[in-house]
């Protein structure tokens, strides 16, 4: 297992950053801070949740489409087919409220996960991606389980 770059993990934590003030906002943890934020960050952390979650799964179709640029021959077809899958998922299945929604994207990240571990089993990605992958999806999909059950 090789160390995750600095820049990746720092933005990758960043980018958990929105899911973990929705959260926040769900449980009512936010102190009141909301009103001194963008209208974005305030409001029904659920919402935000369905918001940005919808532009950060189709975004993980084009990092596992960027590893498929690697692959050759039959690999490669199978690794552009299933690039696309998470983005067509939240197209075909964005839920009709914000529970359905929440499990569509809880769902959507799980699968991209397993997708990643696909593409490192195959040599397409980075020897730390895997490491980095999983602590991201949990702490997603902790916050996803949030806004569902709470």
């Amino acid at each position: 297992m090789s160390r995750i770059p600095a820049p990746a993990l720092l933005l990758g934590i960043a980018g958990l950053t929105p899911f973990v003030w929705a959260a926040l906002l769900i449980l009512g943890l936010s102190g009141g801070q909301e009103a001194n934020l963008p209208p974005v960050l305030s409001g029904d952390g659920r919402l935000i949740m369905i918001r940005y979650g919808g532009i950060i799964l189709p975004f993980m179709s084009g990092v596992l489409w960027g590893f498929a640029t690697t692959a050759t021959g039959g690999r490669a077809i199978a690794a552009y087919g299933l690039s696309v899958l998470p983005a067509l998922w939240w197209f075909f299945m964005p839920g009709t409220g914000p529970v359905s929604a929440l499990t569509n994207l809880a769902t959507g990240f799980l699968a991209v996960l397993i997708l990643d571990f696909f593409f490192q089993r195959w040599g397409l990605t980075p020897a730390w991606w895997m490491t980095l992958r999983i602590q991201l999806t949990v702490m997603v999909l902790a916050c996803l389980a949030i806004g569902i059950w709470v």
